[in-house]
């Protein structure tokens, strides 16, 4: 999206920016496709089929880089560490996570200043997440 296609008086977003719910769907579908080939990660995603998943992350992305509000509309407040307490996440599923997440990042080939805000908040959410030792 063009800075001339964004409404006038609104401020121009990460999400509009990198170009909307496109980039974000490539970003997560291509983590996923890593997440389906790593059987130490999938192992801890309970759901046969990723797809609900995959959905999820992309409407909360979106919704988190200035989008639609569709995830908060659907499943409430996101509320991640309270999301994520019922599985074990250490330090390896961290990692594991954070390795096929940098390869969707790069897949994006975004603006150097873009992909370092992206990752930098993917980084720290990841952290954030981690619940065992």
């Amino acid at each position: 999206m063009t800075q001339a296609s964004i409404p006038r008086g609104e401020p121009e977003t990460f999400y509009s920016r990198v170009g909307g719910e496109p980039t974000f769907r490539a970003l997560v579908h291509r983590f996923y496709e890593g997440v389906a080939e790593d059987q130490e990660l999938r192992a801890l995603y309970p759901e046969e089929d990723l797809g609900p998943a995959e959905d999820r992350l992309t409407l909360f992305l979106i919704q988190y880089w200035g989008g639609p509000s569709t995830y908060s509309e659907a499943r409430g407040h996101p509320r991640l560490r309270m999301r994520h307490a019922p599985f074990r996440v250490d330090a390896r599923a961290r990692d594991l996570w954070l390795h096929h997440m940098a390869e969707a990042v790069r897949s994006l080939k975004l603006p150097e200043a873009d992909e370092t805000e992206l990752w930098q908040y993917l980084e720290r959410a990841a952290h954030f997440m981690v619940n065992a030792e």
